[in-house]
């Protein structure tokens, strides 16, 4: 096993050396069994004092990384057991990074300076819907925003190409979108794709309350129009009884007051007045999983 010793870091050596031990032991370059260097030998082969080298074994000896057979030396356990810690999957994804950098083969000086520049970037707080349609952005950022304390702001694919664009931001896109909207991001930067409620579940519960009714769907989007009148139709309602409706056109409310029920989109329900009489159904687009998605972001931040 390679060690590296820095004496002006301001990491103590003894722990620069119980770091090194753990890393290998988790990469498999240390094996159980294995005996390690002696006190003495590591001392003269760094030229360290021999005190520090025996303060880097006793933490591997007290956090159960080695054990010390007396007479024979400083060994690493038989069976360490697996990483339970944040702390310790931490180190093996350090350790998986390192290995797959090894067979890149890239000069240790590009490594150090890629890495540096991704610690110095701004940690993220904000996400950032891009959708190259109008309407899904509207409908899509109404639900994120109600999923989520951080800010959430939308963009067009064209706005997402330009530099900085995407400073201090999650991207998100339509799973549909995804090879369009990664092609103009930066290499490595992550996109999130969104997660889409089924529309066979949320219709099953609601049909038996809308079959023989006029149905009303209203929405903006072409996409969203589609669909509804699709799945209905898949569901057995009789296509004459829908009034579909662009609330972006004139005289849009004409013929829903005399529907049963409404189903539209949360942009809908936020920004215009449906008629008072029908029941209306907000249909989500987002799963309610992906509530926990965003969260997984929102909320580690603040460690980063």
């Amino acid at each position: 096993m390679r060690l590296w010793f820095s004496p002006a870091s301001e990491v103590p050596i003894y722990r620069q050396l119980a770091t090194q031990v753990q890393l290998a032991i988790l990469s498999g370059d240390l094996k159980p069994g294995e005996r390690l260097p002696s006190t003495r030998e590591l001392a003269r082969r760094f030229s360290i004092h021999p005190n520090t080298v025996s303060a880097g074994y006793r933490q591997l000896v007290r956090d159960g990384w080695v054990e010390y057979r007396h007479g024979s030396g400083v060994y690493i356990q038989s069976e360490v057991a697996p990483a339970q810690t944040p702390e310790q999957i931490l180190d093996q994804h350090i350790v998986a990074f390192f290995k797959a950098v090894r067979d890149l083969r890239l000069p240790a000086v590009a490594i150090r300076q890629r890495v540096a520049e991704w610690i110095a970037a701004p940690p993220p707080d904000h996400f950032v819907l891009i959708d190259p349609d109008l309407d899904a952005r509207e409908i899509l950022l109404t639900e994120i925003r109600k999923l989520t304390s951080w800010p959430a702001e939308a963009m067009t694919i064209q706005e997402a190409a330009k530099p900085d664009a995407l400073l201090a931001a999650i991207p998100l896109s339509r799973p549909s979108k995804i090879k369009m909207v990664r092609a103009v991001l930066p290499a490595g930067l992550e996109l999130i794709p969104l997660q889409i409620r089924s529309a066979n579940k949320w219709l099953d519960p609601e049909l038996p309350s809308l079959k023989g009714k006029l149905i009303g769907v209203v929405s903006s989007w072409v996409d969203f129009r589609e669909i509804a009148r699709t799945m209905l139709a898949a569901a057995g309602v009789d296509p004459d009884l829908l009034v579909v409706r662009n609330p972006r056109r004139p005289r849009w409310q004409r013929g829903l007051e005399q529907t049963g029920a409404i189903i539209c989109d949360a942009h809908t329900t936020a920004t215009r007045e449906l008629p008072k009489g029908p029941r209306v159904f907000l249909f989500s687009l987002l799963a309610d999983a992906f509530q926990l998605e965003l969260s997984k972001f929102s909320d580690s931040s603040q460690f980063l």
